[in-house]
């Protein structure tokens, strides 16, 4: 269990603040397997998680989905044979909030 894990998501309205640059390069330092991207202008937290096979795929989004509810915080979430991939981003603010972080974190906790 890593700090980020421990926190739960906050309520977060328009106009809340995005991550950073120095609260970015110390958050990430805490998810390691994810990669920061920018996609039509918004940054975003993107992992792409293997599996076996499709019944394990969709095992785990079904386990991601289940957090993001509990979280009220929801990803993009593409299943495919053998591979997941999960993007975080706060779309009311169109950027990266904490909130992405704690939620890559517990991410990273349910593939283990």
């Amino acid at each position: 269990m890593t700090e980020l894990t421990r926190q739960q998501c906050e309520a977060c309205q328009a106009g809340a603040p995005k991550v950073s640059e120095e609260e970015l390069a110390t958050l990430i330092k805490q998810i390691p397997d994810w990669v920061v991207e920018v996609k039509n202008n918004i940054m975003q937290l993107k992992r792409i998680y293997k599996f076996k096979n499709f019944a394990e795929a969709i095992a785990f989004t079904n386990r991601v989905g289940d957090m993001a509810e509990a979280e009220n915080h929801h990803p993009a979430l593409t299943t495919e044979w053998g591979k997941v991939t999960v993007t975080w981003w706060t779309h009311k603010i169109k950027g990266l909030h904490k909130n992405d972080f704690i939620c890559a974190a517990k991410t990273d906790e349910l593939f283990r």
